[in-house]
């Protein structure tokens, strides 16, 4: 007789009757099977929370199924760990991996979205003003509800995430130490997998290998960027210690543009991609050529190329800086760190060489400390410009009314040369609805754009709703110049950066056209050096320039040799 033989069968019923157990109940067996596939379901799940954390790529555009196909050796080294520890210090063990894994995952979402918009990871130590700059953004493009909503999400998520990988992590763990046999061979098996890869440099996505080890690269990235961050201090000191112009007497600077009206005009998201796409260039070269032919034959010049901007996407503040201040700014620490310093900006040498200076900020509103930077004589604000129409996009009014508000403040007749920066904002994500041109003695405060921001926003944040705006706002610049241009007005108009990725493409860099418009033909003279080429319309060869180079190369220029040295 087997040990079969002799043990009973749990199943069968004992002698006399009919089982009463309550165990081989249909019920309760089907209530233990689904009880198996909620087990079997939650660990599925938990693996594969715990797999996106280890492995899912920073970057949107690598962001597809074929990217999770690979190893990671971080996952495997805690597999060896877990299961050397005996049961409470693996429990112990797996939680504290789990939390710093879901901090990781947190930091990956950040740098996704910041890839999506920015162009680039997200800066541990920099960028949490961007946060702000997005939620103020919701508020003021979508309404408070979207604001909320957004915030209330981000939240939640920086709370959940942790918490689900780190008790994820626990139910591995657990499961790791009730299979520890069969866990053994599968990570062994997993290893060696991972060195043959990394040893063929095995790829399933191009630049993403099979064997990886992205948590920690990334976790050496924060390191030195974190380093980077608490040191830029001193580097920025290095760079303001060296200003050629810090001390130049007010009489020695910009002697080529006395008594002229220089406005410096930042086109929100005026990129190269503007005027080079395919899909984007026909519409706005069109504009760019037409405008160059109508101020020709008003008798204006203008000379165009392209800067390289310190940001792209967004973060305009950073491009406006890095141009005023001869110094690259290319996130918010290094912001935060030069508007606090004495440099020297293009705005502060007119003032210092005598010109009224003023800042024109259809956004603004609230207190900013930081306009002290640019030495402005007066800040113009949101309520500032009188505007009582509609707004339309990121809440501000068309750029027409803007510049006609300026010229009202500071171009009255018999006015002294004033040297302004505007933003113009019309050309700003959402890029919808899009202000028409009106004629300038109709403007009045704005009321006759109401209802023309109602247009159907089915073209919100599409690439044909970026080209119109961008279309509108250098139109609105050359009917601007046509309407109150004389011989002493001068025209700097450039892009501030590139707009998001959704428009640009993969690899798209960040360069802007940049254009100087004059009436005076010795202007232009003084800056033939330059290389520029002639017309709004800057092609593929025009010259590159680092946009924080122009401070520089604009003094020289139009310095006291500027007549002879250009």
């Amino acid at each position: 007789m087997t040990d079969d033989d002799r043990t009973p069968s749990p199943a069968a019923p004992p002698a006399g009757g009919p089982t009463t157990d309550a165990a081989v109940t249909p019920g309760t067996v089907g209530g233990g099977r689904r009880r198996r596939v909620r087990s079997v379901t939650a660990t599925v799940l938990a693996a594969a929370l715990v797999l996106v954390a280890l492995i899912a790529p920073t970057d949107v555009n690598d962001l597809t199924p074929a990217a999770f196909l690979r190893i990671p050796v971080e996952g495997l080294v805690a597999v060896a760990l877990l299961l050397v520890l005996p049961p409470r210090p693996r429990r112990i063990v797996a939680m504290a991996l789990g939390a710093l894994l879901g901090l990781v995952l947190v930091l990956k979402l950040a740098d996704l979205g910041f890839s999506t918009v920015l162009d680039r990871p997200f800066d541990l130590i920099a960028d949490w003003a961007f946060l702000a700059a997005g939620a103020e953004f919701l508020a003021e493009s979508y309404g408070r509800a979207a604001q909320v909503g957004a915030v209330a999400v981000a939240v939640v998520a920086v709370v959940a995430v942790p918490v689900l990988v780190t008790l994820s992590m626990r139910r591995l763990a657990r499961l790791l130490g009730d299979h520890r046999l069969v866990s053994a061979r599968t990570a062994a098996a997993f290893a060696a997998a991972w060195v043959v890869c990394a040893v063929l440099g095995a790829q399933v996505v191009p630049g993403l290998p099979v064997a990886a080890d992205t948590v920690a690269t990334g976790v050496w990235d924060r390191t030195r960027q974190v380093n980077a961050g608490l040191h830029d201090q001193e580097r920025l000191d290095d760079q303001l210690a060296g200003d050629p112009f810090a001390g130049t007497p007010g009489d020695q600077l910009l002697t080529g543009l006395r008594g002229k009206d220089v406005l410096v005009a930042f086109v929100e998201s005026y990129g190269r991609v503007a005027v080079e796409d395919p899909e984007l260039a026909g519409e706005v070269d069109a504009a760019l050529d037409e405008g160059t032919r109508q101020l020709a034959a008003a008798g204006y010049g203008s000379r165009s190329a392209f800067l390289t901007s310190s940001t792209t996407g967004g973060g305009s503040w950073l491009a406006h800086a890095t141009l005023m201040s001869g110094i690259r700014a290319d996130n918010q620490l290094r912001y935060t760190n030069l508007v606090r310093s004495d440099r020297l900006t293009l705005n502060g040498a007119f003032k210092r060489a005598g010109w009224r200076t003023s800042l024109v900020m259809p956004a603004l509103t609230r207190a900013w400390p930081e306009a002290d930077f640019f030495a402005p004589d007066r800040v113009y604000g949101a309520e500032d410009l009188g505007y009582r129409g509609p707004t339309f996009s990121f809440s501000s009014p068309p750029d027409q009314f803007t510049l006609e508000a300026f010229q009202r403040a500071e171009r009255k007749p018999g006015h002294a040369p004033v040297m302004a920066e505007i933003p113009l904002l019309s050309s700003h994500i959402p890029w919808s609805p899009v202000p028409k041109l009106v004629d300038w003695d109709d403007l009045g405060d704005g009321s006759v754009f109401t209802g023309t921001n109602r247009a159907a926003r089915a073209d919100e944040g599409t690439r044909r709703a970026y080209r119109n705006s961008v279309v509108y706002s250098l139109r609105t610049l050359v009917s601007y110049v046509q309407r109150y241009g004389d011989e002493n007005l001068v025209l700097v108009f450039l892009g501030d950066h590139q707009p998001a990725r959704a428009i640009t493409g993969e690899g798209a860099g960040k360069d802007v056209p940049i254009t100087v418009v004059a009436k005076d033909p010795a202007v232009l003279d003084q800056i033939s050096g330059w290389g520029w080429q002639d017309g709004l319309n800057p092609d593929p060869d025009a010259p590159v320039w680092p946009m924080e180079s122009f401070r520089d190369r604009f003094l020289r220029a139009f310095g006291p040799q500027s007549r002879t040295h250009s």
